[in-house]
């Protein structure tokens, strides 16, 4: 399978990775990738600041599109940091729950605010 690395600096033009709307770049370039059924390595070189509103937007809503399987097997991270891989997988594991039942989901999050 073809390999596509996703400089994630570059992508953003920055190195502070905070925001949701930088993290819908990374994801509308890891979906065309994994669209094409080639793989995608995304590269942490030089990320100083991750936030998870980024890494939801880049990464959790993958889940919504695709299998874990594909993603597991077709999704590679590098140069991340131990705290930035912490993030990562409390967001894809979040993610894996959401889309798995967003209804239920969303009643859990209503119930917790008391809504």
């Amino acid at each position: 399978m073809e390999n596509t690395t996703i400089n994630i600096v570059n992508t953003v033009g920055d190195s502070f990775c905070v925001e949701a709307e930088d993290g819908q770049k990374v994801f509308e370039l890891i979906k065309k990738v994994l669209s094409e059924k080639r793989s995608v390595t995304l590269s942490f070189l030089n990320v100083e600041m991750l936030t998870t509103a980024f890494l939801n937007t880049a990464v959790g809503q993958l889940y919504r599109d695709f299998s874990e399987e594909f993603i597991k097997k077709s999704l590679k991270v590098e140069n991340l940091t131990n705290s930035g891989a912490v993030s990562l997988k409390r967001v894809v594991d979040t993610a894996k729950l959401y889309y798995k039942d967003p209804e239920a989901m969303q009643r859990s999050i209503n119930d917790i605010m008391g809504e």
